[in-house]
C-alpha cells in the first residue's frame, strides 16, 4: 500500500503566524453603516443648498474655531460627517471602505466605532489649533484608521501574515496625495489629517 502524498496548503506554512486576512469581511457592517450615513447627510446638505457658501455649511455643523471657542464643542464631531463636494465624499468613501474593512476586522465592531469617532475628534482639535476654518470631512477619522492600522501591523509584524500588501501601497499613495494637497491647496485641512493619524495610532 502506497502512502498518499500530503498536499501542502498555505495554512500549513503559517506556523505560529496568524493569517490576518482569514475571515475578513468584504462587506464590514459598521463601515457600510458609516458610509450610508455620510451619503444621506451629504444628500441632505445638497437639498438644503448648504454647499453653495460657507455660511450655511457652518450653520449645518462645519468646524469653526470661533464657534468652538464659544462653546459649540459638538462641531468637533458634526464636521466629520459633512463633505464639501461629490469628489470629497467619493475620495473619502473609498479610503474609508478599504481601511474600515481592515480595522473593523482587526479591532471588532465596537472598538472600531470608538476608534473612528475619537480619531475624528482628534483631527478636529488639531484642525482648530492650526486653522480658523470652516472645514468639513471625514478624513481626520480616516487618517486615524490609517494610523491605527500602521501601528497594529508594525507592533505585531512578527505574528501577523498579510498576503495582499497592495492595499497598504494604495492607502500610502492616498495619504501622500491628501497631505500634498493640503500643502498646496488651502482648502485641504492637514491639521485634521495629522491630528486624526496621531489620535488613531495612540488609541490603537
Amino acid at each position: 500500500m502506497t502512502d498518499v502524498p500530503l498536499r501542502i496548503t498555505p495554512d500549513m506554512l503559517l506556523g505560529r503566524r496568524l493569517d490576518f486576512e482569514r475571515r475578513m469581511r468584504l462587506w464590514p457592517p459598521v463601515t457600510l453603516a458609516i458610509l450610508g450615513a455620510l451619503s444621506v447627510i451629504f444628500l441632505a446638505a445638497l437639498a438644503l443648498a448648504a454647499l453653495e457658501s460657507p455660511e450655511p455649511l457652518i450653520a449645518l455643523g462645519a468646524l469653526s474655531r470661533e464657534a468652538v471657542m464659544h462653546g459649540e464643542l459638538w462641531r468637533l464631531v458634526s464636521a466629520t460627517w459633512l463633505h464639501g463636494s461629490v469628489e470629497h465624499l467619493v475620495g473619502n468613501g473609498i479610503a474609508l471602505y478599504i481601511l474600515g474593512m481592515v480595522c473593523e476586522h482587526a479591532f471588532g465592531r465596537r472598538q472600531f466605532l470608538v476608534l473612528y469617532v475619537v480619531s475624528g475628534v482628534a483631527g478636529s482639535v488639531l484642525s482648530i489649533l492650526t486653522s480658523p476654518g470652516p472645514s468639513v470631512g471625514a478624513s481626520g477619522a480616516i487618517f486615524g484608521l490609517q494610523g491605527a492600522a500602521i501601528g497594529l501591523f508594525r507592533r505585531h509584524r512578527d505574528r501577523l501574515l498579510v498576503r495582499n500588501r497592495r492595499i497598504g501601497v494604495v492607502m500610502l499613495v492616498w495619504a501622500v496625495y491628501a497631505i500634498a494637497g493640503g500643502i498646496f491647496t488651502p482648502y485641504i485641512d492637514n491639521g485634521a489629517h495629522i491630528g486624526g493619524a496621531l489620535g488613531g495610532a495612540l488609541l490603537a
